[in-house]
């Protein structure tokens, strides 16, 4: 028998030593520039770019590889103030239209970062994305982990929407909304949708996405023949828009993240427990906003 193991009891009992070397190896370790990210202070792009340019030391050295393995408890330091885990913060924001979903734009047109200028937030990454012309709810973070746990298309988190469109879908064209299409190689469908109601030229449709790719609803609606006039996001999982203005912001609460983490399921035992108690229940509805209804009857005279 090794030196190194010693018998208690009849069992083989590994030393002090070597179990503090054995905890010291299991800490997880991930690149540097996901560290940084991970910690609040910046996105992995913005992290990667400053490692490259030589602003960044790890335990007193400097370091040039945004993928250079390193674990939590590493010094890191950027311009050499430490880099320290960020308080956690969960924003639910109703994204306007013309704004664009993105920290920074190479032509300089507005973003959603404009609405939360002077607020004293820690750097914050949308959770998923709103193209420019679309509007409603949009969540933010520092939480790289909660995040990608919400976006993950594995997971099946339902997005619903409110969507106007032009002209009115019938029985037969809602069925193929759900059964879906092919376009370049994606197939695209609606996991539900309703007709919710028509003014004669428009209709209002409430669908449920719990995958999203890129302008998904516009193109499949447009490839059957029905342009989308406006687009708004009322829900993801059990999180609703709900009375909160366009262009205004809150703090989600300690229930709504752990929801919305159950949703995904991102807990373990919690998630479990509010997944079974919600099973079978309808998707939460949102009322359509007083000029959505004004422009579902008149037209498009709402609609940019």
């Amino acid at each position: 028998m090794s030196d190194n193991v010693r018998l208690r009891g009849g069992r083989h009992v590994i030393p002090p030593s070597q179990n503090v070397a054995a905890c010291a190896v299991a800490v997880p370790r991930r690149g540097l520039a996901r560290e940084i990210s991970r910690r609040g202070l910046c996105s992995r792009s913005q992290a990667t770019a400053a490692i490259r340019a030589g602003r960044v030391c790890v335990d007193g050295r400097r370091i040039r590889d945004p993928e250079q393995p390193c674990d939590r408890h590493a010094r890191i330091k950027l311009d050499g103030q430490s880099v320290l885990s960020s308080e956690r913060v969960y924003l639910a924001l109703n994204k306007p239209r013309g704004l664009l979903t993105t920290a920074r734009d190479e032509h300089g047109r507005d973003t959603v970062y404009a609405l939360l200028a002077d607020a004293g937030l820690p750097w914050l990454a949308p959770v998923g994305r709103l193209d420019k012309a679309s509007e409603g709810l949009l969540l933010l973070t520092n939480d790289s982990a909660w995040a990608a746990a919400l976006i993950d298309p594995a997971r099946h988190v339902p997005k619903i929407y409110r969507v106007q469109v032009r002209g009115v879908p019938d029985a037969t064209a809602l069925a193929r909304m759900r059964i879906g299409i092919s376009d370049n190689g994606e197939h695209l469908a609606m996991r539900e949708v309703v007709l919710l109601q028509s003014g004669g030229r428009t209709a209002w449709l409430e669908c449920v996405l719990d995958e999203g790719r890129n302008r998904h609803l516009r193109r499949l609606l447009a490839a059957l023949g029905f342009d989308v006039l406006r687009l708004l996001r009322v829900a993801i999982g059990p999180q609703l828009l709900g009375d909160l203005p366009r262009g205004a912001w809150r703090k989600l609460d300690s229930g709504e993240v752990t929801a919305l983490a159950a949703a995904a399921g991102f807990t373990a035992s919690r998630a479990r427990a509010v997944s079974s108690a919600s099973a079978g229940r309808r998707f939460p509805a949102a009322a359509v906003p007083a000029r959505a209804r004004s422009s579902a009857r008149s037209g498009v005279s709402g609609a940019r």
